[in-house]
């Protein structure tokens, strides 16, 4: 079988993460090779050795420059992992490969996964916490050891975070129908502020509420300001929103604070009412599934029982686009998609995207049949 073969940097957990399940080995050429400092960057090569742990058997060949990588993957093992993340990229990177991986492992997954826990580039571990947890459970993915804890927080650019993520295993997936989103009952959020003063989080609820207030009674936005060993190393603030609606799908939006000596800080005050608006814009795209996880919703779909899933989700962001293409190549499925336009059907806000496949029926080798 030969190697399935791909140019560039780009979508390179896609790649990685889609190969480890399928069991299909992975070139990637031209690695940067064009820039002055070519090859794999450091966060790269950190997500690399954290598959390596959570597998067995995995080969990989980097060649001098970096510039080439081939991948065989091994067998998901799972276990007690800890890894220090990257400082250049946020947990939530690693944590969203982790995500997907986690409920075919062979052992309940239990990591440890320490560096930033919040920066302005990647979904952050409170936003995972608040909507892919509750996105698994729909799948069947539950019990008592699904859990994202944050034990220290951690913010760019010097991190000193620490999360715990443990996920339970299952044999097979199942196929969800997601069609209706239904209406938003409450919004929930965190405000958190680290090695700054306490108030500037409640600085932050007061200007998030002063637009959400007008549309919803029900909001309540958690103050968490952490304080000594575990605040980590860098001051900093931020704010994540998560909307519920009356048939459990959550939707999110999230800012944080301008990292130390990256340009000019953010008020509290003006964080707050963008992130409310952030989360606004969201809701009008819809679906039920937000935009951080939409790829993570169609993996599962296509691991699915060999049944029918269908999801509706709002517009498909460019990264899932690529996603559906690299699930085409690995597990040759493909989905159907219709497009609803907000005037059909009494559609609230932006235009939908229902997508419909059959699931490849994957099943996690290592769980025998009981």
């Amino acid at each position: 079988m030969a190697a399935l073969s791909y140019d560039g940097c780009n979508f390179f957990r896609q790649r990685l993460i889609l190969s480890t399940l399928s069991g299909k080995r992975v070139k990637i050429r031209e690695i940067r090779s064009r820039e002055d400092e070519p090859g794999l960057r450091d966060f790269e090569a950190s997500f690399i050795r954290l598959l390596d742990k959570v597998t067995n058997g995995t080969r990989i060949e980097i060649n001098q420059t970096g510039t080439v990588l081939f991948y065989q993957p091994g067998l998901l093992y799972g276990g007690s992992v800890e890894h220090e993340c990257n400082l250049q990229r946020s947990i939530g990177y690693y944590l969203e490969g982790l995500l997907m991986l986690a409920p075919f492992m062979k052992n309940s997954l239990k990591a440890v996964l320490k560096g930033v826990t919040n920066d302005p580039t990647d979904p952050s571990v409170d936003l995972l916490k608040a909507t892919a947890i509750p996105l698994m459970k729909k799948f069947g993915i539950d019990g008592e050891g699904l859990e994202i804890k944050v034990v220290k927080r951690g913010i760019a650019p010097h991190g000193g975070g620490e999360v715990h993520f443990s996920c339970p295993v299952r044999r097979t997936l199942k196929p969800v129908l997601l069609t209706d989103p239904g209406k938003i009952k409450r919004i929930r959020g965190t405000a958190y502020s680290v090695r700054v003063s306490p108030q500037m989080a409640n600085r932050i609820v007061d200007s998030a509420r002063s637009i959400l207030n007008k549309l919803i009674p029900d909001i309540y936005i958690y103050t968490d300001h952490m304080k000594g060993a575990s605040s980590g190393k860098s001051p900093g603030f931020g704010l994540v929103l998560v909307a519920e609606t009356l048939n459990g799908t959550c939707l999110s939006a999230e800012l944080s604070s301008t990292p130390q000596g990256r340009g000019d800080q953010m008020l509290p005050e003006e964080l707050g009412k963008n992130c409310a608006k952030l989360l606004l814009e969201e809701i009008y795209r819809g679906g039920c599934v937000d935009s951080t996880n939409q790829s993570l919703a169609l993996l599962y779909m296509t691991l699915g029982q060999q049944d029918v899933s269908k999801t509706l989700l709002g517009p498909l962001s460019p990264y899932t686009i690529e996603f559906l293409r690299h699930i085409r190549d690995f597990f040759q499925i493909m989905f159907k998609i219709e497009t609803q336009t907000a005037d059909e059907d009494q559609q609230k806000g932006g235009d939908k995207v229902l997508m419909t496949c059959v699931g490849a029926g994957y099943t996690n080798i290592s769980k025998s049949i009981k």
